[in-house]
């Protein structure tokens, strides 16, 4: 691991998950929980707006911190009306520092094909591989999402068959499921285009998301305005 790399995700430990009340943002008047998972990603535009659940890296931790707090939140009588899972991608073609919707998302670790099933289909659920969501912001381009546990980079890309890949929004959105709470993925394309090569390729385009996702938020703010969670 290089220097830059062990150092990075801003000393992130693992939640503690008996913490306290998470904070839910309010947006337009309505009640919003968002998720993000590195500390890089949660930049000042956005720490002028909301105050999410760092959930830590990865699908483990994102469903592990997203269902404790989702549970906390239940007890209090106080789930949000959706949660709302936002931070970096990759995508080979889509534009860098862009910033996506996801209009569905699937998991691509999950490979049970030696028995008959489809890849990305999880045996005993009652649920598609691609998980469709329902929840989108007019003014935002909307491409599909793949998650998993690892970095896609270069040729990794020729195997997955989505327009932009992460590490939680799958995660996030069972858990979401799982309290039937709607949930809304945005993501800013980070890199993709060419192969990584060390940890400042994936920071170089941060600051820019940064921006972009703020003002994604101001039209998420309209859209919830005009009725988007009704």
């Amino acid at each position: 691991m290089s220097n830059d790399a062990g150092e990075a995700f801003g000393g992130l430990r693992s939640p503690r998950i008996g913490a306290g009340l998470p904070v839910v943002d309010r947006i337009a008047g309505r009640r919003l929980l968002f998720t993000m998972a590195a500390p890089e990603e949660y930049g000042p535009a956005l720490r002028a707006l909301i105050s999410p659940v760092m959930t830590g890296i990865g699908p483990v931790e994102a469903a592990i911190s997203v269902t404790a707090a989702l549970t906390r939140l239940e007890a209090a009588r106080a789930l949000p009306e959706a949660v709302v899972c936002l931070g970096s991608a990759g995508s080979r073609h889509l534009e860098q520092g862009g910033v996506y919707q996801a209009r569905s998302v699937g998991w691509r670790d999950m490979d049970v094909s030696a028995l008959g099933f489809a890849r990305g289909l999880t045996p005993g659920l009652d649920l598609p591989a691609e998980l469709a969501l329902g929840l989108q912001i007019p003014g935002i381009p909307s491409a599909s999402l793949s998650s998993g546990a690892a970095i896609v980079s270069g040729a990794d890309y020729d195997t997955i068959d989505a327009d932009m890949v992460d590490m939680e929004t799958h995660a996030v959105c069972r858990a979401c499921l799982g309290f039937a709470v709607p949930m809304i993925g945005l993501r800013g394309i980070s890199d993709g285009a060419e192969p990584l090569t060390g940890f400042m390729d994936w920071t170089r385009y941060l600051a820019e998301i940064d921006r972009r996702l703020a003002a994604a938020l101001e039209l998420l703010a309209v859209a919830v305005g005009e009725g988007l969670l009704d």
